[in-house]
């Protein structure tokens, strides 16, 4: 199950859109939540992101056909696997020539070179086990990821000394103008990746990548109430943001451990208690196992195997307001297998008062079936 929206949806158009629809589409909504246009805006950067994780999935015809088939199943391993949001969207082919880009998205003056703009940094997913009672109780704990951060020896930018030169490919422009038909489009540089400078020696430390990976701590708050699949978000603690873009954020995606006595059944917790048949019988007190310690249940006479008895209020907190779940304690009448000759003797005399014949049982049912089918 997932919580994405769909894709179609999530750039207003229909499934038979064109090409250019999606274009027209993306160009719109990046043009109004770029994270160059709504600094610290988490709003806004969540649905750049939406934006660019169906866009790249759509404009490519192989993904597109794959998530029309099988939907988010298809579409989220395509754009890059759990966790990610796959590979951004080129702009390039979105917005046209730099000329316009700048009137439109900067107003008209100044501001970054194309190339240059601030990317949001990759998210990042950790799964984390808890236990049974954790998940009701919820918990505090340190996790240790291992995320790529800026180079502190080139402070990334990839050159050895922080040293870099203006790029030979594209003048420093970052970008690179083709012509495409009537058309001329500018592509990020493939040489300096759109940085418009390249190292005039390469940094020993990250060996020109400008990043090295690195372990960091992060203390994080489990809720009561949570489940199996239950995904955590930290802001702020994915992988560092480029060109001065934001950083990614993590997702603490949990996984609950089996209990040996009770299980989850909604905001339910449910377990089975065995009594004795003469407890069944003849009524009396129990104590039943509850997550917050045993406590005392009455069983009144004549309870039937399976009946289920309710405690209120010792079930799970709901993550989506204040109720809690109840108890739900599932009775099991517990037949002997073996009786001592005392034991028989009395459960024989007490067929007997009953009129209860345990040797003419067979022909009883026999008798009753047949009369019921005439």
């Amino acid at each position: 199950m997932t919580d994405k929206r769909d894709y179609y949806d999530v750039l207003g158009v229909d499934r038979s859109a064109s090409e250019d629809d999606l274009k027209k589409a993306y160009r719109k909504i990046a043009l109004k939540y770029h994270p160059d246009r709504n600094p610290g805006d988490k709003k806004a950067e969540e649905r750049f992101k939406e934006a660019n994780e169906a866009y790249s999935v759509l404009s490519d015809a192989e993904k597109r056909r794959a998530y029309d088939m099988f939907g988010h199943a298809a579409g989220a391993a395509q754009a890059g696997g759990p966790g990610g949001f796959g590979q951004a969207a080129d702009f390039s082919d979105i917005f046209g020539d730099v000329g316009s880009l700048f009137e439109e998205f900067f107003g008209g003056g100044g501001g970054k070179k194309r190339g240059q703009r601030a990317q949001v940094g990759r998210d990042l997913q950790y799964n984390m086990t808890i236990s049974f009672e954790e998940s009701i109780f919820g918990k505090e704990a340190d996790i240790r990821i291992r995320r790529n951060e800026p180079c502190g020896s080139c402070r990334g930018t990839g050159a050895k000394g922080g040293e870099t030169r203006a790029c030979a490919a594209c003048r420093g422009a970052g970008q690179v103008r083709m012509q495409q038909g009537p058309f001329v489009v500018s592509r990020t540089c493939g040489t300096c990746r759109g940085a418009g400078r390249t190292a005039s020696e390469a940094c020993p430390v990250c060996r020109g990548s400008g990043e090295t990976a690195r372990d960091k701590t992060i203390s994080v708050k489990v809720p009561p109430g949570v489940e199996t699949g239950t995904r955590l978000r930290i802001s702020g603690e994915g992988e560092p943001g480029s060109r001065g873009g934001p950083p990614g954020d993590l997702y603490v995606v949990l996984t609950v451990s089996d209990h040996p006595y009770f299980a989850r059944e909604g905001d339910h917790i449910t377990c089975t208690t065995p009594i004795s048949f003469v407890k069944a019988i003849l009524g009396g007190k129990i104590e039943a196992p509850t997550i917050k310690g045993p406590t005392t249940l009455n069983i009144p006479a004549g309870t039937q195997d399976g009946k289920v008895f309710r405690l209120k209020g010792l079930g799970f907190p709901s993550l989506r307001g204040r109720a809690l779940g109840d108890q739900l304690v599932r009775i099991k009448i517990d037949i002997p297998t073996k009786l001592s000759a005392r034991q028989r003797e009395l459960l024989e005399e007490y067929a007997k008062i009953s009129g209860d014949d345990v040797g003419s049982e067979p022909d009883n049912l026999i008798g009753k079936v047949k009369n019921l089918f005439g």
